[in-house]
């Protein structure tokens, strides 16, 4: 078998498979209709096949299905000659992640986007697949804010993450040098803070520049393309709108927002350069009202649906730069007027602020690890992303975690020694050494571990000025991502990477058909190198806390 990510139990009868041809029908039990859709919009044109509706019992025809004795996402795939392809899902979602199963056997021409081989019958093997994934949230954060991806980009990752049996995309919209979503009751976070004159190119210590201008938008509309497009691949989307910190590009547009009894914020621009700006938000009334006014619009277009995840609202909250709020008299007379004893408890202030109004409305919370200094209330969650260390805090204190440490699951960050890889960026983490991370930690109790709702990639895009480069960062790093959220894997070191590599022989041909600019497991292509760009390499093993 050459499935990624690895099924729970697969078992291979002898006997021929059961043929797809004109005639193949697709009947599709209630609550299924979004894979019917799906299946239709996908598989049929990529095979030539029309799969009309027919009756359930009809001969070599596909059949979907719900079935309440198997888990929400879980699946059962029967592939049987002579009575067709059945797929039993736990709920919708099981029944999606069935067929992405279906697709895979069937190979790689079914990920074109039109037959390649039209006088050709493709045939499903004869295979009996059960399975479940291991996390509930497996995630992919796609940071839009440093680097703006067009739309259609992000329909085009909502397909791979779907492919990957991904189903949380943590869009992180917001940053110092970039505003990315329209709010229509502050019109120049988009006329102003959503471009920058120029861009550094690699490593902020590189003295290259771009010097044209770079930005981009996404439309309320464009917004609720994306969510009904994930949806529809029973794909929850997280947006995240950083406060207090990251936020030089929104005071840039809005000078109000800043700490303007320490600098001239009106002279400011949004961020040209990489790093953690010091220019953070004023802990003011004025700022609260600001975001207050974003968020329910972010609200509005991110609704709380059915799917698990989509309530969540994540807050950033991580690298806050403290040097303004020491100076100005306006925060130490918040922190008076507060009772606080310093400028790390105005940040929990803050985001404490923001957690009482999305319970207030039904929403989560979720923000970096920094977001536990000072405490956190009850129902707020945790990205762990410096190391484990702050997830397993989170766990303990009762708060459920994304676990996505930097040191192993930051796709920005290079590939493989030497100086061939492009902008070579943190530890190498090399496509086994995805394969071995293990999200839940050691340490922590049965209770503490049912606190980690999962774990997520993130492409962070300081480096990565376009979608080839972000192809190239993320795979095929992601597909051993999928199968350590999704998979029942061994411990570690028990796991066969040499398996694994075996059946990514078979994916990279899916991967191909897909149109990726995957890393190729020789090295990068002559036109995926950037000589002379630098980089920030990090030498050694990173620390596994």
């Amino acid at each position: 078998m050459e499935l990624i990510p690895a099924p729970r139990a697969v078992e291979e009868p002898a006997g021929s498979g059961v043929p797809l041809g004109p005639d193949t029908t697709l009947w599709a039990g209630p609550g299924t209709e979004r894979t019917e859709r799906w299946l239709r919009a996908t598989l049929g044109p990529s095979l030539g096949l029309p799969l009309r509706p027919g009756p359930r019992g009809a001969r070599d025809s596909v059949r979907l299905l719900l079935d309440d004795g198997l888990d929400p996402e879980a699946y059962r795939l029967d592939a049987v000659p002579g009575r067709g392809v059945e797929i039993r899902g736990g709920g919708p979602a099981g029944v999606f992640w069935g067929a992405q199963t279906l697709r895979q056997l069937l190979g790689a021409d079914a990920f074109r986007r039109a037959p390649v081989r039209p006088d050709t019958t493709p045939a499903v093997p004869h295979r009996i697949i059960e399975d479940a994934p291991r996390f509930r949230w497996r995630g992919l954060l796609l940071d839009v804010a440093r680097h703006f991806m067009p739309k259609e980009g992000v329909l085009r990752y909502l397909d791979l993450m779907a492919a990957h049996k991904l189903n949380v995309l943590h869009f992180h919209l917001t940053d110092d040098q970039g505003w990315r979503i329209e709010i229509k009751r502050y019109p120049k976070l988009t006329e102003i803070a959503s471009w920058r004159s120029r861009t550094k190119f690699g490593h902020r210590a590189s003295p290259l520049w771009d010097e044209k201008p770079h930005g981009g938008y996404y439309t309320q509309d464009d917004i609720r393309e994306i969510v009904a497009y994930a949806a529809e691949r029973h794909i929850s989307v997280v947006p995240e709108i950083d406060v207090p910190g990251h936020s030089q590009a929104a005071i840039a547009a809005y000078p109000e927002l800043g700490n303007a009894d320490v600098i001239d914020t009106t002279a400011l621009s949004v961020w040209d350069t990489w790093g953690i700006s010091a220019n953070v938000l004023a802990p003011t009334d004025t700022t609260l009202r600001f975001y207050e006014g974003v968020f329910e619009e972010v609200l509005e277009l991110f609704p709380a649906g059915a799917a698990e995840f989509s309530r969540f609202v994540h807050v950033g909250g991580d690298e806050c730069r403290k040097e303004q709020w020491a100076e100005s008299v306006t925060a130490k007379t918040r922190l008076t007027d507060l009772g606080l004893t310093d400028e790390d408890a105005l940040q929990s202030w803050f985001i404490g602020h923001f957690d009482a109004w999305l319970a207030a409305r039904g929403r989560r919370l979720i923000g970096w690890d920094e977001i536990l200094e000072g405490g956190l209330a009850p129902g707020a969650a945790v990205s762990s992303w410096r190391g484990y260390g702050g997830g397993i805090a989170a766990a303990r204190a009762g708060h459920d975690v994304v676990m996505c440490p930097e040191q192993y699951v930051y796709l920005d960050h290079r590939q493989a020694p030497g100086e061939e890889e492009p902008v070579p960026i943190g530890f190498v983490r090399t496509l086994e050494d995805v394969y071995r991370f293990e999200p839940v930690p050691d340490g922590l109790t049965e209770e503490e571990a049912r606190r980690v709702l999962g774990t997520q990639a993130n492409v962070w895009t300081e480096v990565m000025e376009d979608v080839a480069r972000v192809d190239y960062q993320t795979f095929p790093r992601l597909a051993a991502f999928a199968e350590v959220a999704w998979s029942r894997l061994p411990a570690p070191a028990e796991r066969d990477f040499a398996d694994f590599e075996r059946r990514m022989t078979a994916h990279y041909r899916r991967l191909d058909a897909l149109g990726v600019a995957y890393r190729p497991p020789t090295g990068p292509r002559p036109w995926q190198k950037r000589p002379g760009v630098l980089g920030r390499p990090i030498e050694g093993l990173p620390p596994n806390r």
